[in-house]
């Protein structure tokens, strides 16, 4: 069971004011913190700035082993048990292709659900919510410790918060 992380919890109206107040926190050093939004906004995205999801990597490696394995499923299997058929000789490649490349897709896709769910259990976190950030607000959830709390509690007002909580 994880502990909820205690801290600050803002709300804005306004997109370029949650994107300005992102801004500062990461000006002032501050990692860690969870953006809530009703819908995908780039503006914001730019602001926080988050790295490529390590998911695809999960897709190439599982690719990869899948168009591997359906190479060398089907060459083995030609020469365990050989049949020639129309002259052809036993490790034909061309016929193979077709089954590599379902493989690949499914191992891909398999690879993909699995590093989706490894990261998002890995990363999961209980963090407080505010109701309205699934409607027409945007939330930035904001964990320190008590001493730095008036700071950054004056940093999100001045950014435009419509309220701010300690949580």
């Amino acid at each position: 069971m994880s502990v909820t992380p205690s801290g600050i919890l803002a709300v804005y109206k306004h997109v370029d004011s949650a994107s300005h107040a992102i801004r500062q926190l990461k000006e002032a050093g501050y990692k860690g913190f969870t953006v809530y939004t009703p819908v995908p906004n780039h503006e914001i995205a730019a602001a926080i700035g988050h790295p490529t999801s390590p998911v695809r990597l999960w897709t190439l490696l599982g690719g990869l082993f899948g168009c591997f394995s359906g190479f060398a499923i089907t060459f083995w299997m030609s020469y365990d048990y050989p049949v020639v058929v129309g002259g052809k000789p036993l490790g034909s490649v061309p016929p193979y292709i077709v089954i590599a490349f379902e493989m690949t897709i499914l191992f891909g896709g398999l690879a993909t659900i699995m590093g989706l769910l490894f990261h998002t259990w890995r990363e999961a976190k209980q963090t407080p919510y505010d109701p309205r950030c699934s409607d027409d607000h945007i939330g930035i959830f904001v964990p320190c410790p008590v001493e730095r709390r008036p700071s950054v509690e004056q940093a999100l007002k001045t950014a435009g918060a419509v309220e701010v909580r300690v949580e």
